[in-house]
């Protein structure tokens, strides 16, 4: 048993080992952080959604920026489309459960905003749905996805693509990558330092 927990730690070593080989994946990266900050800046938002560990990704994500990440500062607003259990089934049970992140989007996202939708294969249709919406209200899409990026990577404005087919790697890297993006949020917003 020791020897497979520690083959599961090398994988996990592994797989992060190749985003940081990855120059132009990195650069994605710090591009998302980007346009975070300026999106903040200018008095915008963040939405974000996902399915099953993805979702929990999705409100972890949110929990960092509108509670805190590194340090204590003003909060930062991030709405995760996966918490309300209201919307949720109401649309759910209206409008089918492909329509439950999209329908959100309609009413909540803004010109400017941006949508991070997260999916380990880059196929999941309501997410594909919500980056649509998205599209449509003029708020920038973020694919945070696996695999080989599916239609989501195709569609988004940016596609940060973990270089890994194993779902639980995967979703490891993904809140990684969210860790960074929340840190190069918070310190540039708050001047503990600037990112390079």
């Amino acid at each position: 048993m020791i020897n497979y927990i520690k083959n599961q730690i090398q994988a996990s070593i592994d797989t992060k080992e190749k985003i940081l080989k990855d120059n132009a994946l990195m650069e994605t990266i710090a591009q998302v952080g980007r346009e975070c900050v300026a999106l903040y800046r200018n008095g915008k938002k963040t939405l974000l959604a996902g399915n099953g560990g993805s979702a929990a990704d999705a409100q972890h994500i949110a929990a960092e920026l509108v509670g805190r990440y590194g340090f204590d500062r003003p909060s930062i607003p991030s709405i995760a489309l996966t918490t309300d259990t209201s919307n949720l089934t109401a649309i759910g049970n209206d409008y089918g459960y492909d329509k439950v992140f999209s329908r959100q989007m309609e009413g909540m996202g803004s010109e400017g905003d941006l949508f991070i939708g997260i999916s380990t294969s880059g196929n999941s249709v309501n997410i594909i749905n919500a980056i649509t919406a998205a599209k449509a209200k003029g708020v920038k899409t973020v694919a945070l996805v696996g695999r080989d990026g599916g239609e989501m990577a195709r569609i988004a404005d940016f596609a940060i693509i973990v270089p890994s087919s194993d779902t639980p790697r995967i979703q490891e890297s993904h809140i990684l990558i969210g860790h960074m993006i929340c840190d190069i949020i918070e310190k540039e917003l708050f001047g503990k330092g600037v990112v390079e």
